[in-house]
């Protein structure tokens, strides 16, 4: 990671990331500072759900849905394969693509998608063709932003 530090957890949160096939409500759980009330400060960034990133503030209702009330200092971007998981050297590949900008990629022991938490300044460009080259390696693969288009 590059100058800005990722807030330090002392909460998880429970944020609603869609629905399943059934109609059930699917959920992510996350790191997160607490703040006020219902109020809190990710300090990770989403695998799954759409709309923040870590260092963003939101308010969650018991429900899981959330409002963004202060943009924080990183992207998150999402990236799966399409189908299955990805291979480990898919994943070494990804961190390799973006190390040079300052990102940090996770993903879950299952493999089945990976997030980078990069700061908002990174060079839009060299971070969508770093993205863009690491797919076309690694094929059969997909990534976007989770928080939003970024403007070039």
């Amino acid at each position: 990671m590059t100058s800005a530090t990722l807030p330090t957890a002392d909460t998880h949160v429970r944020l609603l990331a869609g629905y399943a096939g059934n109609g059930r409500p699917a959920y992510e759980v996350l790191p997160a500072r607490t703040l006020d009330g219902d109020l809190f400060e990710l300090a990770g960034s989403p695998g799954l759900v759409l709309g923040c990133a870590a260092g963003d503030v939101l308010r969650i209702s018991d429900d899981g849905e959330f409002e963004v009330t202060r943009q924080g200092p990183w992207l998150c971007v999402q990236a799966a394969p399409e189908a299955g998981t990805f291979t480990a050297e898919a994943l070494t590949a990804l961190h390799e693509a973006v190390e040079g900008l300052g990102g940090l990629v996770e993903s879950p022991a299952t493999l089945r998608f990976a997030v980078i938490t990069i700061e908002r300044s990174t060079d839009p460009a060299a971070l969508e063709s770093a993205l863009d080259a690491w797919a076309d390696r690694t094929g059969q693969v997909a990534w976007w932003f989770g928080n939003g288009e970024v403007a070039q």
